[in-house]
């Protein structure tokens, strides 16, 4: 007698987005997150933004290179920025209301980065020093080019410019 083949009821339907690690090492890797189609923290499907805050440690990330396409396990404290091929941020309840403030970065891997983050705080505590003492170790930068997660670790300096 043939079994079928039972799905788990644990098993999570995943979808791939698509982004660019750049590593503690310096090396860039391109291929897709898997993000699930709901979230625990928010209405809507999960975000890069949320895999990325929701535990530590290893996350899956498929590549395609010269051995073919393959998902290798990353390490999130060695994550310094992750580029998006779409502004998900602009997802966030209150992004329209929320403090925009012109930044620059400087990361550990001597990189200088410049854009606006957004600040979800009450009118006067919504100074840059709030945005980073944020709980969240990974957190949006918009650039003129993309849309970046940045891993605040790997934060030197943050100085406020013009927006």
């Amino acid at each position: 007698m043939l079994r079928e083949s039972a799905v788990s009821q644990f098993r999570i339907e995943k979808r791939r987005t698509e982004g660019v690690l750049r590593m503690s090492s310096g090396a860039l890797l391109r291929g897709c997150f898997f993000i699930a189609g709901g979230s625990a923290r928010h209405d809507g499907p999960e975000r890069v933004w949320d895999l990325l805050n929701s535990e530590t440690g290893l996350f899956p990330f498929e590549i395609t290179d010269a051995e073919g396409t393959r998902t290798i396990l990353i390490n999130r404290e060695h994550v310094v920025t992750v580029a998006l091929a779409d502004n998900e941020a602009t997802n966030d309840p209150g992004y329209s209301v929320a403090t925009r403030r012109g930044v620059s970065l400087l990361l550990s891997t001597g990189e200088r980065l410049e854009g606006s983050v957004r600040v979800y705080r009450p009118e006067g505590r919504d100074r840059l020093s709030d945005w980073a003492r944020q709980a969240e170790v990974f957190r949006y930068l918009e650039t003129p080019e993309a849309t970046l997660i940045v891993n605040s670790a790997h934060i030197v300096e943050i100085s406020e410019v013009g927006a």
